[in-house]
């Protein structure tokens, strides 16, 4: 699953993404991309690099993102498409689909349809690779989703099979049950006004909200039991805690990315009460 805005291409085998030139090295939101503008956008930024390169003696001019100026010799060219279908010789089962979403808000509707779409059918035990630039929100938000449909297929398959199994502790499976720890500052644990609404109306909100924030602490930090680097619930608070401190400008971006987080959990919620509602329904 690439989560990418950007369209990049592979320079001797690595990448080179197109960015607006005030968002060198930096994320780019890129607004309203669906599947089918980045792949046009991938199509033509190719046909730019081929003609600046052919244009430049064979060589291309780009920036890292410490904004240190390169000129790389072009041994080879590639789009993102036609790596990925180098891949399919070696790994024929591999599926490559984008899925492109917004860095801090949250993704949309059909992002979470078109990642389920692409998940339904695949083996209980097949491997999920979720890509974005650097492996931060969009990532950890794609691992999110992923995890929770997993669950899903364990709930919808398993259940009842599970308790067979002798040494099997099912409560542990029970992720409605987590508890997170009660010592936080409930802007860490999530308690939001807004989710906090949701939760009411949601049929077992609050096990909803259980069960997400146990896949989210699995997805983020290890202080918080995982094995990433993003922590998409605490990370609002941490912006909140650092917002008093910015000046006016720092303030109204900080703002804005922290209500759009905010939107990004309340969807997660949301998201996995669904699931959660499904995996009910494939029992019965």
């Amino acid at each position: 699953l690439n989560l990418r805005q950007e369209p990049d291409v592979y320079v001797n085998g690595d990448p080179i993404c197109a960015r607006p030139p005030n968002k060198i090295g930096e994320y780019a939101e890129l607004g309203a991309i669906t599947r089918d503008i980045q792949k046009a956008n991938e199509e033509e930024f190719l046909k730019v690099c081929e003609k600046r390169k052919t244009e430049n003696g064979g060589k291309l001019k780009a920036v890292d993102i410490n904004k240190k100026e390169l000129e790389i010799e072009v041994k080879e060219l590639k789009s993102l498409s036609q790596v990925i279908e180098g891949l399919k010789e070696k790994f024929p089962g591999l599926v490559h689909w984008r899925v492109p979403v917004c860095n801090s808000a949250a993704p949309l509707a059909a992002d979470f349809d078109n990642i389920c779409k692409t998940l339904v059918g695949t083996a209980i035990n097949t491997p999920v690779i979720i890509n974005d630039q650097v492996g931060l929100s969009r990532a950890t938000t794609g691992c999110v989703v992923a995890c929770l449909f997993k669950e899903f297929q364990i709930s919808a398959s398993f259940e009842g099979l599970v308790e067979t199994v002798p040494g099997i502790n099912a409560s542990l499976l029970k992720t409605d049950r987590y508890v997170m720890n009660p010592e936080k500052d409930t802007l860490f644990r999530g308690e939001f006004e807004v989710v906090k609404e949701l939760i009411s109306k949601l049929k077992d909100g609050a096990g909803a909200k259980n069960n997400a924030d146990k896949i989210i602490d699995l997805n983020g930090t290890p202080k918080t039991g995982g094995t990433g680097i993003k922590q998409l619930r605490e990370n609002i608070a941490e912006s909140k805690l650092s917002y008093e401190i910015m000046d006016d400008a720092a303030q109204a971006f900080l703002k804005t990315k922290i209500m759009d987080n905010i939107q990004k959990y309340f969807y997660l919620i949301a998201f996995t009460a669904y699931i959660r509602e499904a995996a009910a329904a494939a029992r019965e």
